[in-house]
């Protein structure tokens, strides 16, 4: 009797096309949440990250999503720089015309020295949390805050996406 289990190659050469292939799905996933109601964005970051990869490949696929997304529907601020944090966190915010109320000025000085990283996260958490929308933080090189603004419905899809992208992600009330 003959064991056909030995002659099976399980290698077939196409495991690295699928991983990209998988990878390429849930940066797509990944842009249409953080950019929700703007598929026309999703697409133009897309183009962009395909381009990137393309050029410099994909070894760290979430540092080409940053790269491509900063200032337009991701950010990565240097923690010390709440004045830039606050801004950052205005800008996207501003996509579906929203605004936080900081709870005080962030055009003051004295507002920045008496506020830090994780309490503008936590104020504008709850301020986006009211109106369906999702403020998440992602892990990045240290002493750099990073983070998405997707809508609240979706929360469960962008654990699922970060699971898959190897994210470390958590929602802005638990920045620490």
């Amino acid at each position: 009797m003959a064991s056909y289990d030995d002659d099976f190659d399980q290698d077939d050469g196409y495991e690295d096309e699928d991983d990209d292939e998988s990878t390429e799905s849930q940066v797509w996933r990944l842009l249409a949440l953080i950019n929700p109601g703007d598929e026309d964005s999703a697409m133009q970051q897309f183009s962009a990250y395909r381009d990137t990869v393309e050029e410099e490949g994909d070894d760290d696929p979430i540092r080409i999503v940053a790269q491509v997304t900063d200032w337009r529907s991701g950010f990565e601020v240097d923690a010390d720089d709440t004045r830039t944090l606050v801004e950052a966190i205005n800008e996207l915010a501003s996509r579906w015309n929203l605004s936080i109320d900081w709870d005080g000025d962030p055009d003051d000085d004295e507002f920045h020295e008496e506020v830090d990283g994780p309490e503008i996260f936590s104020r504008a958490f709850d301020q986006l949390n009211q109106h369906g929308y999702t403020l998440w933080a992602r892990e990045a090189d240290d002493g750099i805050y990073a983070g998405w603004i997707t809508q609240s419905r979706d929360d469960e899809a962008m654990r699922v996406v970060a699971t898959e992208l190897g994210i470390n992600l958590r929602l802005g009330s638990q920045v620490s």
